[in-house]
């Protein structure tokens, strides 16, 4: 039988890289003043899993280099070495490279041979160094380390073996990279070739391998079938073993495993990907349950489907609205429940979406320890509210954002520890990350207890660049100096480094955060630090909104840009000659746009007291926004305009009404920008 192993790449690919995730969270997390046990079972388990998978799948590549990880990790898991800060910094080495290995073999594409030569020279000076804890092994420890002159091997698979992915031959393949293999195969129990099964194994082999070969090594290569073969290894005879050749050293791998126990490791290893079900999802028992892996095209097409319900629904209450209540009560009600249902079906199927912000801070650990190390820095990572729930899609795009945040607080926040000692500081600085929810919204911060932003330094390089005038700088309060470091091309720093001084990160940050909808605020103290404070939508599919009327045409606005909603007297707008109207509200003038002007729509309400003025507030500054008249509040479904017509100018999306027609969704970020810009010209 052929078995189409290309099926499961998939699953083996999403699995090791989560458990290269799970190894370098454990490396970060482990405290080599006190080693926890089941810490270092963890890292091993995780790379044994990713050893055997890629045997399993012919990603030899892989299995080779995880082969001499897995033995030192074995050593450490077995207290014959003492685990020190360099052991730590080499597997987290390891754990990159492992993860470019893995990318270049899922894409096909080369990787770094020099990072992996390199690494691997690292694991063998540590495999083949003076042992940190001298000890008397015990005679069964001995006997399975101590190397023989060649070994008997019986080898008898189950007839069920093929059913859960597993080849002999790739065992017998293995065996032949130890050292000089005869194999014999035994075929007394092959049934007739009526009664043969394809599925089924009837073969058994009789080996012997010759050469400078440890009892454990031959072990390693029959881990993965333990359960479902017969195994009997026992030591050649020494007139056997003197007439062998000994196996040519190119034979032999760069990297021996030695295990102490090979049993307990393979019960304590998270089961090969090949037992997963097909192709489109994985199945994986948990602790709390069981669940799923489901692409993400099929959750983005049912979301769609739940959206178009949500139209559909609202169409037909919108229809039923008319009718008489008394007549009609039985298919009101049922409307009613169907309104309900709807709304619990939408929430359960965006909740599939929702990932907890963990997937995100998890990374910042070590982005942080490497940093630190390079500019010599000393750092405390504080993370807060990790099981803060956002959509799937916002997850992936608020992670470039927060890490240029980040990397920014490490080299312009936090001092120097000599610095810091100075100044009557912990030289330990700290940088905290923190999510919540408020209302509709998740707010994220990134703080740090380091410098705060230089005023001063901040104006001077705003007015080198041409961004304000001196007697700007003067009358500029706080928050709009910070709001400068925002500028495209705008930096402090004093030399260009391959961390920071091009001026293209801050700039990024902004744009990354206002194409999700959200904003973000900078605040500092001199000498205290400074944070910065994101706010995102919890979906980009849904949005609150609020519906208003322009000329007949109906238009949303983002319910958490809306101020509040006013009717002007006459005497509260002004005009401002080349510079258009402007409203007073409690001594505060906002310029006024009208929304049939900007979209050169007939409406007859021209001036302001006849209409209504929504104020709308974004990136720190408010508009006042003229309508004919307010509708009301709703969730809308939000669809891409881009993808379907063109790119609108101050509008971000549109929806379907539930009588069917299509209402433009406003932009509030663009129409804010354009009018101060316009105000500023």
């Amino acid at each position: 039988m052929s078995i189409d192993l290309e099926r499961f790449h998939k699953s083996f690919f999403e699995e090791s890289f989560e458990g290269l995730d799970s190894m370098e969270t454990a490396l970060l997390a482990l405290d080599i003043a006190a080693v926890d046990s089941e810490t270092i079972n963890t890292i091993f388990r995780a790379a044994h899993s990713i050893k055997g998978g890629a045997a399993t799948f012919g990603f030899a590549g892989v299995a080779d280099y995880t082969h001499g990880v897995e033995t030192l990790l074995d050593q450490m898991r077995a207290g014959k070495r003492v685990i020190t800060q360099g052991d730590v910094d080499l597997l987290l080495r390891v754990v990159d490279v492992l993860r470019g290995l893995l990318g270049a073999a899922r894409d096909g594409t080369p990787f770094d041979a020099a990072a992996v030569a390199a690494t691997q020279a690292e694991i063998h000076r540590a495999l083949h160094g003076e042992p940190a804890v001298a000890g008397v092994a015990t005679a069964a420890e001995a006997a399975v380390a101590a190397p023989a002159a060649g070994w008997k091997i019986r080898f008898a698979p189950r007839p069920d073996l093929f059913r859960s992915g597993n080849d002999p031959l790739r065992i017998i393949r293995g065996l032949e990279q130890l050292g000089r293999l005869e194999v014999e195969a035994d075929t007394t129990q092959l049934p007739s070739f009526a009664d043969a099964d394809a599925e089924s194994c009837h073969l058994a082999w009789n080996l012997c391998l010759h050469g400078d070969v440890t009892r454990a090594e031959v072990e390693e290569q029959f881990s993965w079938v333990e359960d479902e073969a017969l195994i009997e290894i026992s030591a050649l005879p020494a007139a056997v073993a003197a007439v062998a050749p000994e196996a040519a050293p190119a034979a032999r791998p760069a990297l021996a495993l030695v295990r102490s126990n090979p049993s307990e490791a393979l019960a304590a290893a998270t089961p090969a990907p090949a037992a997963a079900p097909g192709p489109a999802t994985t199945t994986r028992a948990s602790g709390e349950g069981s669940s799923i892996r489901v692409g993400t095209e099929k959750i983005d097409a049912l979301i769609n489907l739940v959206g178009e319900l949500v139209i559909t629904q609202a169409m037909l209450t919108q229809q039923a609205s008319t009718l008489d209540p008394v007549q009609f009560e039985k298919l009101l009600n049922g409307l009613s429940q169907l309104d309900r249902n709807t709304r619990m079906l939408q929430e359960a199927v965006m909740a599939t979406r929702m990932l907890p912000m963990e997937a995100v801070f998890s990374r910042f650990p070590r982005v942080v320890r490497d940093l630190a190390a390079k500019l010599g820095k000393l750092v405390r990572l504080v993370t807060v509210g990790e099981q803060t729930e956002l959509d799937k899609s916002v997850i992936e795009k608020i992670t470039d954002p927060l890490n240029h945040l980040v990397r920014n607080s490490l080299d312009h926040g936090l001092e120097l520890p000599e610095a810091r000692a100075a100044s009557g500081k912990d030289v330990t600085g700290t940088i905290r990350l923190s999510a919540s929810h408020a209302g509709g919204h998740i707010v994220i911060e990134v703080a740090d207890d380091g410098r705060g932003l230089d005023r001063a330094r901040i104006l001077t390089k705003a007015q080198a660049n041409g961004l304000i005038t001196a007697a700007q700088a003067d009358a500029m309060p706080d928050a709009e100096v910070w709001q400068l470091i925002f500028s495209p091309g705008f930096s402090t720093a004093e030399k260009v480094t391959d961390v920071s001084g091009r001026g293209v990160g801050m700039d990024v940050v902004k744009k990354n955060i206002q194409a999700l909808g959200g904003q973000v605020e900078l605040f500092s103290e001199a000498g205290r630090g400074s944070r910065t404070l994101i706010r995102l939508p919890l979906t980009l599919a849904i949005l609150d909104g609020m519906t208003v009327a322009v000329a007949g045409e109906t238009f949303v606005l983002p319910l958490n840009a809306v101020v509040e909603s006013l009717q002007p007297a006459p005497e509260q707008v002004k005009t401002v000659a080349g510079e258009g109207q402007v409203v007073r509200v409690r001594n505060e003038y906002l310029p006024m746009v009208a929304l049939w002007r900007l979209f050169g729509l007939n409406s007859e309400v021209r001036e302001a007291h006849k209409g209504i003025l929504v104020l709308l507030e974004s990136e720190g500054r408010k508009v006042a926004l003229l309508v004919d008249e307010l509708v009301g509040q709703q969730q809308v479904v939000i669809k891409n305009l881009e993808a379907n017509y063109r790119r609108v100018p101050c509008i971000s999306g549109a929806t379907i009404m539930g009588d069917g027609h299509v209402a433009l969704i406003l932009d509030v970020g663009e129409l804010v920008r354009s009018t101060s810009q316009a105000a500023a010209a």
